[in-house]
């Protein structure tokens, strides 16, 4: 029996060149810089997620917003309220629709937003100047090949 799981370990590339976890390495060692950061203005990740996509649509309705966000309706919905009531977004009815949701960022986010954005900018030029420009911009454009490449794999 522990010949079969040698055989099958090593029929797979060894893990430290498996795509999904070195993706999950280079994100977590990223945030790491972004966490402080974060941090000091009390919010999660997921919630500056949502700030800087409202910040940069203005509103949306909040199965786009979930998805531009790639937060799960159901933790979406349960984060919200957390910004609503700290004053950063605010939410209302579809006019077109009442059974949707639009939410939108209010004058107290766009500012913390606006205030959270040069620090974050300085936090990119920093990643930027240790992997070099054209090694960033490589990484970017790799990167969304993959995920058109994947996204169209997923459709078929």
């Amino acid at each position: 029996m522990s010949v079969r799981r040698r055989d099958s370990a090593q029929a797979m590339r060894p893990f430290a060149r498996s795509l999904p976890m070195q993706l999950l390495r280079a994100r977590e060692v990223l945030m790491q810089e972004f966490r402080p950061h974060l941090r000091k203005q009390g919010l999660s990740e997921q919630q500056w997620r949502v700030l800087r996509a409202l910040a940069e649509a203005g509103s949306m309705d909040i199965n786009a917003l979930g998805e531009m966000c790639q937060i799960h309706p159901a933790s979406l919905s349960r984060m919200l309220p957390n910004l609503e009531d700290d004053g950063r977004i605010e939410r209302r009815a579809s006019p077109d629709d009442q059974r949707y949701v639009i939410v939108s960022i209010t004058a107290k986010g766009k500012s913390l937003f606006q205030r959270m954005a040069r620090e974050s900018e300085q936090i990119y030029a920093s990643i930027e100047r240790r992997i070099g420009s054209k090694e960033l911009k490589l990484l970017y454009e790799l990167l969304d090949r993959a995920i058109h490449v994947a996204g169209e794999q997923e459709s078929n």
